[in-house]
């Protein structure tokens, strides 16, 4: 793990260099246990945007019903009531870059297939991350939007969505929130702006970057600003 991490005077937030190693994590819902962590690369970190890769086989944890059974084999109806634990896998398959702006409800990632054709954009609805000295937290909100090359979009796991809100792992008022969040996307992607504008699906990660382990401790409570 980098642990190199400038913190901006104004801020006290941490800064990163490309090639520095983080932790990009999500809590559960309605709990503050980390049930998400991927350790990612930095491609770029400025006051305006984060830019990270996961690459493939990157060792990530995953949460998991208790008995080991993976969520979506799981139906929609038990998925997310359930006990659960968390897993380690190898991230299957091609990488993704991740791209965050501070105080956006959302996450755009890329995807490409295995010959570096790029397959999508997807906008990951999500609380702002909360940066610390080893990465970035946050929380899903289930509700997504996948964004193709020729422009049009759509909504992704709108079932998913309605079903957290009928267990409980999203009030009212949230759901409320996430989905004027969501609208605030759609609007974003008919504007057409940055980042769609901005050449990242002709992006490549540097062969010469590792592929980031997965510390011990990926679970640990945020550390001060500035700590390794």
């Amino acid at each position: 793990m980098t642990a190199e991490t400038a913190a901006d005077p104004t801020t006290q937030q941490p800064h990163w260099s490309p090639g520095d190693q983080i932790l990009w994590r999500y809590r559960g819902n309605a709990t503050d246990r980390i049930h998400i962590c991927r350790p990612m690369t930095v491609v770029q970190d400025t006051p305006d945007l984060l830019a990270a890769w996961m690459a493939p086989g990157t060792s990530c944890v995953r949460p998991v019903l208790a008995d080991g059974t993976p969520l979506y084999r799981e139906p929609l109806a038990t998925r997310y009531t359930k006990p659960r634990t968390t897993a380690v896998d190898s991230w299957f398959g091609p990488g993704v870059l991740k791209l965050a702006r501070p105080g956006e409800p959302w996450s755009i990632w890329l995807f490409w297939d295995l010959d570096w054709q790029f397959r999508n954009w997807y906008v990951n609805l999500e609380e702002p991350l909360t940066r610390w000295a080893r990465g970035v937290d946050s929380e899903d909100h289930f509700l997504d939007i996948a964004v193709q090359p020729d422009r049009r979009w759509e909504w992704k796991d709108e079932d998913e969505f309605a079903r957290a809100q009928q267990v409980g792992l999203l009030t009212a008022a949230q759901a409320e929130r996430v989905r004027a969040a969501g609208h605030a996307a759609a609007e974003h992607i008919e504007a057409w702006g940055a980042p769609f504008t901005s050449g990242w699906e002709h992006w490549r990660p540097d062969p010469a970057w590792p592929v980031p382990s997965l510390p011990a401790d990926w679970d640990a409570c945020r550390l001060p600003t500035g700590q390794p």
